[in-house]
């Protein structure tokens, strides 16, 4: 039913001669961006999990859910090459209706996915530093992987529609694939949108907004972790500035917009550019994350200064200096920041 409407959709667009027309410049520079963020993301993200698997010991809460981000954003980091090919053809979908369902699912997992597991990140650094004695039974590994693997289920059902529901189109005497740029106008759709994005959104911000508020009033924490906890703060919100936000923004005005009678074809142009520029910003987040294990994860950032410092015993040092303490939370924040 939704492809459907998609289509008719497109299709009136194109006999009003309102269609949204890429030029060969906008397509080549979509489809190098998709290659730069693809090389970018894979290397990040695999270092990442390759440093993660080596970790002795049971693994933090924070380091559970870092490793799921990085299998989300891994999961949808290998289809960016087909979002080139697409641009590269000229908006041609050349690889037939099974690709283009898997990647427009792979697409909102993965989005909705890192949504939800910086969400837990910003969870578990609030109970690290405003409730650091109280929450150590509760931040075990074991745990961490229990909601690790509901919030997978979780979005994968609510995804899984996508896999079975007509995907491509006819348009102009070429295929296209509606999952890639979804432009479809319904007020459910808005709703989908607003119950996806909020609870994560507010539930990250209301935690760093806490932990900030702790850390002004005096936490315990030395001034190195605290340094380090406004660090991860900073690199969780620049991608939902950069990546998140925009996207969702963007989807609410097109929804809100693009249907209503008066809207000029110039504005629905506009709306549907606006549409695709921001999706392509949501892929940025597969490059960016690897921010959060350097901020928030101090394993991986000590294994990232032995690979690539030649002075091991100076870093050793610098890196005992810093993790000094003798305070109760800061013992328990040690191992996050």
């Amino acid at each position: 039913m939704e492809s459907a409407v998609e289509a008719s959709l497109l299709s009136n667009q194109s006999s009003e001669g309102c269609a949204a027309v890429q030029t060969a410049v906008e397509s080549q520079l979509f489809g190098w961006f998709y290659v730069v963020v693809f090389v970018l993301a894979l290397s990040g993200n695999s270092l990442a999990l390759w440093i993660f698997s080596r970790q002795r010991g049971v693994s933090s809460p924070a380091n559970v859910f870092l490793v799921h981000l990085a299998v989300a954003d891994l999961s949808y980091v290998i289809i960016l090459p087909l979002r080139a090919v697409y641009h590269f053809t000229g908006g041609h979908w050349p690889l037939g209706e099974v690709p283009c369902r898997v990647v427009g699912f792979l697409f909102y997992v993965n989005m909705y996915a890192s949504l939800y597991f910086l969400a837990c990140v910003a969870g578990d650094r609030y109970l690290a530093v405003v409730h650091a004695v109280r929450s150590m039974k509760l931040r075990q590994g074991r745990y961490a992987h229990m909601v690790s693997f509901s919030l997978w289920v979780l979005v994968t059902v609510s995804m899984a529609p996508l896999l079975v529901t007509h995907q491509t189109a006819q348009v102009d005497n070429t295929t296209v694939c509606l999952q890639l740029y979804r432009e479809k106008a319904s007020r459910k759709a808005l709703v989908s949108l607003a119950v996806a994005f909020t609870p994560p959104f507010l539930a990250t911000l209301s935690c760093y907004l806490l932990i900030i508020h702790s850390l002004h009033r005096g936490s315990r924490l030395e001034p190195a972790l605290k340094l380090r906890a406004l660090r991860t703060i900073g690199a969780v919100m620049l991608i939902y500035v950069v990546c998140f936000l925009p996207y969702h923004l963007s989807r609410a005005t097109f929804i809100l917009g693009y249907s209503h009678p008066d809207v000029s074809c110039q504005t629905r142009r506009a709306l549907s550019m606006a549409n695709r520029l921001t999706s392509s910003l949501t892929c940025l987040n597969g490059a960016m994350d690897p921010l959060v294990y350097l901020f928030g994860a101090e394993k991986f950032r000590s294994t990232l200064k032995r690979l690539f410092c030649r002075d091991k015993a100076g870093m050793t040092a610098a890196t005992s200096g810093d993790l000094k303490g003798t305070h109760e939370s800061s013992l328990s924040a040690k191992s996050e920041f």
